[in-house]
């Protein structure tokens, strides 16, 4: 009788990693929630988008140059914990683990909303637990193939974000869009930033959300076929790929439609659609945003198991975490993070939308305490790596300024989500949420000195 492994499995090619990273950032925030972000900033979400990249980029070249130089499950959480200590270690690990339940909830929650536009009889809490139960299906098979599955999913996202740009284009080009279309409306209607830099501040928190799912790419390093030459092709395209596709989608929608009709009218995209007079519109945009939240939540399952493993082997987690299935797959992860996802969901139903809104406000922070928990180890891991003359061989640039750069962009988002009254009250919970972390850390060192007195 063979053992079981006590190792991951690298078989996730170049384009799964890729399409993971894409997967976890081309979402709702996009399909839906742009009009909102332009009601904000007007034209200017155009500026928003490439502030929020640009930033996005550096931050993904520091956790590039980490993971490529050290390839391992867990990714931030072992960085902070070998390269600053035990407890950032721990804030780091379950502080994303937590993150990727909220949103894991959240795209659970929505998939309800979604088939009940064509099943308005079927329970939205069945149509949720059939996807949780068909999603955590397919993540304990192999990664081989919860990366085949990921790709094709997000490959839908990507080709309908194509098709919205190149119809824009076509309607443009060839004068077949509305007489109120023109490149004058990035601009005709109060002027390109309507709001002022105000505006353009607070719409940043909205795009920033939008962004959230990019560091994926750290948690597939442990199980990329070849982490040295991927890792750094995946970062270098994503970003790139990401800022096309919601600048140029955006850029296109602008000049489409003036900015102040775009949040009375609906989702952007439902409007390129109805214009062209087609009845299966809202058939077509509502397959894609539910093909965008099961792929989201398949991300989530992959990445809440891995964080759980990796936590496991610091010690920060119960050993169980450790247990991996004939297919190299962390089994018991997977089953306790979804089992969590359904608890929330479960709760999410019984509590005013309000609540449910607040929620995701708390995932906004708990992903910006990440970036910052990002930004930070790096700079020790650099510094490590300079004392010991080691050679990176994916080296982020602009280091140390780009590190300080973003730390006081990312403390900028946490002050600007007090100015929203639907992300406010996130804020005063972050403090409260690193208090219970602490907690939990001490509580965890307790148990292991009791159980090492105990062996003793």
């Amino acid at each position: 009788m063979s053992s079981p492994p006590t190792e991951l499995s690298r078989t996730l090619q170049n384009r799964h990693i890729q399409m993971i990273a894409l997967g976890g950032a081309i979402g709702t925030g996009l399909f839906y929630g742009s009009a909102a972000s332009i009601g904000l900033v007007g034209p200017g979400i155009i500026l928003s988008y490439v502030i929020g990249g640009v930033i996005m980029y550096l931050i993904m070249r520091m956790l590039g140059e980490m993971v490529t130089h050290e390839p391992v499950a867990g990714a931030l959480s072992y960085f902070a914990y070998r390269y600053w200590g035990q407890f950032p270690g721990f804030l780091a690990g379950w502080n994303y683990w937590l993150l990727y339940v909220l949103v894991s909830m959240a795209e659970l929650s929505v998939i309800g909303i979604y088939v009940a536009y064509w099943l308005p009889d079927f329970p939205a809490w069945l149509a949720a637990l059939i996807v949780l139960v068909t999603i955590t299906g397919v993540n304990l098979v192999n990664v081989r193939f919860f990366g085949e599955f990921e790709f094709w999913f997000a490959l839908v996202k990507v080709l309908a974000v194509i098709g919205m740009i190149a119809l824009g284009i076509v309607l443009l080009g060839f004068d077949l869009a509305p007489a109120t279309s023109g490149i004058d409306n990035l601009w005709a209607h109060g002027g390109f930033l309507p709001m002022g830099v105000h505006g353009l501040l607070l719409s940043l928190v909205v795009v920033m959300f939008s962004f959230g799912g990019t560091e994926l790419i750290g948690i597939t390093a442990a199980e990329a076929e070849d982490p040295k030459r991927s890792i750094p092709r995946a970062v270098r395209q994503v970003m790139w790929r990401i800022l096309i596709f919601y600048v140029g989608a955006l850029t296109v929608l602008m000049m489409l439609y003036p900015w102040n009709q775009v949040g009375m009218e609906g989702s952007p995209f439902v409007m390129i659609f109805s214009r062209l007079g087609m009845p299966a519109a809202p058939d077509i945009l509502n397959l894609v945003v539910l093909t965008a939240a099961i792929s989201v939540y398949n991300s989530g399952v992959y990445s809440n198991g891995r964080m759980l493993y990796g936590l496991a082997e610091q010690g920060n987690a119960p050993r169980i975490f450790l247990k991996l299935s004939r297919n190299h797959i962390p089994y018991v992860g997977v089953l306790f993070s979804s089992a969590c996802t359904l608890v929330v969901v479960v709760v999410n139903y019984l509590i005013p939308e309000g609540a449910f809104m607040q929620v995701m406000a708390v995932a906004t922070a708990a992903a910006t305490l990440t970036w910052a928990l990002i930004v930070l180890v790096h700079l020790r891991f650099r510094r490590a790596h300079q004392h010991n003359g080691t050679e990176l061989s994916f080296k982020a640039p602009l280091y140390p300024y780009a590190n300080i750069l973003c730390l006081g962009f990312l403390l900028m988002i946490l002050v600007l989500m007090t100015q929203l009254p639907s992300m406010r009250n996130a804020v005063w919970v972050l403090p409260v949420w690193l208090v219970v972390l602490y907690l939990g850390y001490r509580i965890r060192n307790r148990l292991a000195l009791r159980a090492g007195s105990t062996q003793s």
